[in-house]
């Protein structure tokens, strides 16, 4: 039996509408249900579609509520989502927040630093020292935590954070993480620095996955699957402007190259969605924007079925689905 994995990036507002094009798709061309994958790793935006996945929601249901559109007979859970009220969200201007003072390094970054430079990442560790945000993450995912029935989902679901106290990833959900009630997690990991406040865990403030990687696929090494889905909406081609925008894209591509490399080499196969520069216009530059949403569901629609179509992602797919139900 095909064993799949599936990873959502990170990516804002935009991102999670990205998600749902794609898995769209999936689920309407080549009947892979996201619901049925056997381990799903979220980070930032990624981590509320991963969630809402374990919560029983479809793909299809996700596109449909991101655009205000008819929900299906399942589709109670974004029922209830969209029933509550969300507080409205200021423009997102890096520039801004990195112009922000940030604090200095406590000792236990310094010692993490010093006792294993090879696994520390000066820029994850920057951004978790950036000044706290005025926005709280919590309160715009208030619902979800009306959702919640269980300490967690039964089915594999690990949501990655960044501790602010030493840039360590945190991987919540995952075997020998500390605990966090689920909608905690997710805000965590959407905890976008300098933007949103930190989110406390266990006494630790923790701010967003993304921080660490905009996708951390890596993770799904050793977990005994065969097949990859990641899906980032962060990465893709930067185009020609040597703006921040394009920065952030190139850096996040770069990481993608490196992790789905690493899955590869330990025998994981992978299909790799990322927006084209046609998705990336309709996306524009604001990640928290809810301006262009159907638009950006169209593009990655399309576009993702014609990714998904090239003959070596369709028979990785096919092969996927053939195995099983994923489960």
């Amino acid at each position: 039996m095909t064993r799949v994995g599936l990873v959502l990036g990170g990516g804002g507002v935009v991102g999670q509408a990205y998600h749902a094009g794609v898995l769209a798709v999936l689920q309407h061309d080549v009947g892979f249900d996201a619901r049925t994958a056997d381990l799903v790793v979220g980070t930032s935006a990624g981590s509320i579609t991963g969630a809402l996945l374990r919560l029983g929601v479809s793909p299809e249901d996700l596109a449909a509520w991101t655009v205000k559109a008819p929900l299906s007979g399942d589709g109670e859970v974004l029922a209830q989502l969209a029933g509550t009220d969300v507080p409205e969200l200021a423009p997102f201007r890096p520039l801004e927040l990195l112009s922000r003072p940030a604090r200095l390094p406590g000792w236990h970054m310094v010692r993490r630093a010093l006792s294993n430079p090879l696994r520390f990442r000066p820029l994850a560790a920057g951004l978790a020292l950036l000044a706290p945000g005025k926005h709280d993450i919590v309160a715009q995912l208030a619902a979800l935590e009306e959702l919640e029935t269980t300490t967690w989902p039964e089915r594999d679901l690990w949501i990655c954070a960044v501790r602010r106290r030493d840039g360590r990833r945190v991987v919540f959900g995952r075997p020998g993480s500390p605990p966090a009630p689920l909608h905690l997690a997710v805000a965590a990991s959407c905890a976008v620095p300098g933007y949103f406040a930190p989110v406390e865990i266990g006494g630790h403030g923790y701010v967003d996955g993304g921080v660490h990687s905009p996708t951390n696929a890596a993770l799904l090494r050793g977990c005994g699957l065969d097949l990859a889905i990641v899906v980032s909406p962060m990465s893709g081609p930067p185009g020609v402007v040597p703006d921040l925008y394009a920065a952030t894209r190139r850096y996040s591509a770069r990481l993608l190259q490196r992790e789905v490399r690493a899955l590869e080499q330990t025998g994981v196969r992978t299909v790799v969605f990322t927006p084209s520069a046609a998705e990336q216009k309709a996306m524009g530059n604001d990640m928290m924007s809810r301006e262009r949403l159907d638009e950006v569901i169209q593009q990655s629609f399309f576009a993702a079925g014609a990714a998904a179509a090239r003959e070596d992602a369709r028979a990785l797919l096919k092969e996927a689905l053939g195995g099983g139900d994923g489960g």
